[in-house]
């Protein structure tokens, strides 16, 4: 192409060159970290609502709120950390992220009421939003060419951090009580808060920003740690690459979405990144992906709380999960620790198909799955049998959920990826939000039946959203800004 005759190569050429080693694996385990610190604050909510309404003798909308506020916190924290990081870099984003979600975390451990607890779990929440800036910054580190599976692989860390929870409520629980759940769950927040010195900047938003010289620095650590080199010639941004890319590249280097032009880059110096969403180019797009994630974020949010509420038997409803008060308490934590498990051959399988299929197939393939599972609880079912339907509805729906997270940045150029990416996982949390009204009201309520199915109607809405998307990703490098 123009680009080897003229001495100049791309970020993505680099990338490719330079392939998947060492340094990547260090980038995998700190973005991974910040999502298996998500994970295990999000899967407090399966357990501290009951053990707080217990203790201050709390309402069911009391109870519903300590999980709903979470959310919010969060739906408010995703567009303000996406924006922080798409105008002043991701370490800057990392670094304010930590420091809230670990000191309101900690903090939150001496509530001395339920207000206050509220307040702090609110900011928890709001910490909590910025965690799709470790997704992308992740994705801008990738080879394109198995971006698919690496980020299946990483998505792991989250499934990790849900059964890590499980298993340490399941512990401290029955020997101390929900506080020290609160201040052990903090401590992922704070390795990440200690680590942050160590954490490289995103060489793709260097160059997005012309600091080619930067991300050159970059490239060159990456390749002394991975053993590898440079490619030969000059490293060429998005903003000096308009005549290289007037040609029609070859098939698997496709750019993710028609590059913004550059009177839309002009007009971005009087816009913020958020309006940027809302373009000609991308509008289709962003309305897409918010009804998607809206779907997988109540759909996956709700099956964890279905698996809290359906073992418990507290609402009294169904009389199959009865049983004495330790026993209770025991096979709670056992459900959520075997459902959690189930998240892992859901992420297997993905990894299988998301890099063969695509995207879209491989969503629609699993959330297909998941309608299955969760059908037969329209009725009420034996405990064993719940605890199975359940396990295979997460196992789907999680990987639903994690396709869906690494689909949504790869549709943003990088001017607004995380921007992009944050606004879309916040509408996701505002399913969130709404799901404890229907796992928790619902099934308290004796209405099992109602709450299975408005599942399932988001399921079937999630299922034509995913085929109205006009494109796949697979295999398609990155856009950047403007050609």
């Amino acid at each position: 192409m123009d680009n080897e005759q003229v001495g100049l190569y791309t970020l993505d050429e680099a990338l490719e060159s330079l392939g998947f080693g060492k340094f990547q694996a260090f980038v995998l385990a700190y973005a991974g970290l910040g999502w298996f610190a998500e994970a295990m604050e999000i899967m407090i909510l399966s357990f501290i609502g009951q053990a707080v309404k217990s203790e201050w003798g709390l309402s069911s909308s009391q109870e519903s709120l300590l999980s709903t506020i979470v959310f919010a916190g969060m739906v408010i924290g995703a567009y303000g950390w996406g924006t922080i990081s798409d105008t002043y870099g991701r370490r800057t984003g990392f670094l304010t992220i930590s420091i809230v979600t670990s000191g309101a975390g900690f903090l939150s451990t001496f509530s001395p009421n339920y207000l206050s607890l509220v307040i702090l779990r609110g900011f928890v929440g709001f910490g909590l939003g910025g965690t799709s800036v470790f997704l992308s910054w992740f994705l801008e580190f990738v080879p394109a060419s198995s971006r698919g599976m690496w980020m299946i692989v990483f998505s792991t860390f989250w499934t990790f951090g849900s059964i890590f929870e499980a298993t340490l409520v399941w512990i401290v629980m029955a020997k101390l009580n929900w506080r020290w759940v609160l201040a052990l769950s903090s401590v992922p927040s704070f390795v990440l808060l200690f680590l942050y010195g160590v954490a490289p900047e995103s060489p793709r938003y260097l160059c997005m920003k012309g600091r080619t010289g930067d991300a050159l620095r970059i490239l060159e650590k990456i390749a002394s740690v991975n053993r590898t080199k440079v490619p030969a010639g000059v490293l060429i941004s998005s903003r000096s690459t308009d005549k290289a890319e007037e040609s029609t590249p070859s098939e698997d280097r496709i750019p993710l979405l028609p590059s913004l032009s550059k009177s839309s880059m002009q007009s971005k110096l009087g816009l913020s990144s958020f309006f940027m969403l809302f373009s000609s180019k991308l509008i289709k797009t962003t309305a897409l992906l918010w009804v998607l994630l809206f779907g997988d974020s109540f759909s996956y949010y709700g099956i964890i709380l279905l698996t809290s509420k359906l073992s418990s038997g507290e609402s009294g409803c169904f009389p199959t999960f009865q049983s004495s008060g330790y026993l209770l308490g025991d096979s709670l934590y056992v459900n959520a620790f075997i459902t959690s498990i189930a998240e892992l051959p859901g992420l297997f399988l993905s990894a299988l198909l998301v890099d063969r299929v695509g995207r879209k197939q491989t969503m629609s393939i699993m959330f297909g799955l998941a309608f299955i599972f969760l059908l037969p609880l329209l009725t009420r079912q034996s405990a064993v049998l719940t605890t199975c339907l359940l396990f295979g509805a997460r196992m789907n729906a999680m990987a639903t959920f994690t396709v869906a997270s690494i689909y949504a940045p790869e549709l943003y150029p990088t001017s607004v990826r995380t921007t992009g990416a944050g606004v879309a996982s916040a509408v996701g949390r505002i399913g969130g939000m709404v799901c404890p009204l229907v796992s928790v009201a619902l099934v308290n309520a004796c209405h099992q039946t109602e709450a299975i199915a408005i599942y399932l109607a988001v399921i079937v809405v999630s299922l034509v959203c995913i085929q109205l998307f006009p494109y796949d990703t697979k295999g398609r490098e990155l856009s950047d800004t403007a050609s």
